[in-house]
């Protein structure tokens, strides 16, 4: 359970998200994903990387009952620089990211698949950004890299989740598969580009992050901003709280 690592003899690395019930990350296991992913891709053996995860969904964003439980905002200002340094390492990590989605795929799981260089995703999976509901804003930023700009505030302002199938007609799933084929098809296109030349792979990742149209990773930092506005208002803590109460019920 956390977030585990297997490195095969082909060159491609596979980091799995394993916190049930949901995958919702606690403030350690977003500091711990940023490290992994990061020194995976330093690692001269590793070729591609493999994101995935465990469970019914991919990644449920972050721990919010965490949040309300601990007193103070050290759980919130912790979430929000993991969110930001996992996101950043995935996007930035050496060698190509894939990221294999199942299930649903909510708040800090968009940044994460929204930051790799490509989706695989299983025929069950949803994308969203619950964000508004749960008193947050973040990883609009993100979105915008899977979805047009409309689509993307429609998104954002309703909180409606969107299949993957959507996603693969706009082009920015590469392919949607049933879901017991999910990792082998993630882990197909690794080894693709596992068997290149590995520093030219790795230049080419460099480039390619440096002609990105914007900077996500100031855009993300901006969105924060306005995360802890709310939290000074109190507004995002009636929100979470409204949230953790209704989930006991």
């Amino acid at each position: 359970m956390g977030i585990e690592l297997r490195a095969g003899s082909d060159g491609v690395a596979e980091i799995t998200i394993d916190f049930p019930p949901v995958n919702a990350l606690p403030v350690q296991g977003w500091l711990d994903l940023a490290e992994t992913v990061t020194g995976t891709g330093e690692d001269p053996g590793v070729r591609a990387v493999v994101l995935a995860a465990e469970g019914r969904g991919f990644c449920a964003g972050v721990d919010i009952r965490e949040m309300q439980a601990t007193a103070g905002h050290d759980a919130l200002v912790g979430a929000n620089r993991g969110c930001f340094a996992a996101f950043a390492a995935v996007y930035d990590c050496q060698v190509p990211v894939i990221a294999a989605v199942q299930g649903f795929c909510l708040g800090g799981g968009v940044g994460l698949a929204g930051s790799a260089d490509i989706v695989i995703a299983a025929d069950d999976a949803t994308f969203g950004l619950p964000e508004v509901d749960r008193g947050a804003l973040g990883a609009a930023t993100h979105l915008a890299r899977l979805v047009p700009q409309q689509l993307m505030r429609a998104m954002v302002y309703t909180c409606e989740p969107v299949p993957a199938r959507d996603l693969l007609r706009f082009g920015t799933v590469l392919d949607v598969v049933p879901a017991r084929e999910l990792r082998e098809r993630a882990r197909a296109v690794a080894a693709k580009i596992a068997a290149k030349h590995p520093e030219i792979v790795r230049l080419a990742k460099q480039s390619l992050n440096g002609i990105e149209p914007g900077d996500i990773k100031r855009s993300y930092r901006y969105e924060q901003g306005f995360t802890f506005e709310l939290n000074l208002t109190g507004v995002s803590d009636a929100a979470r709280q409204a949230f953790v109460d209704r989930d006991r019920r």
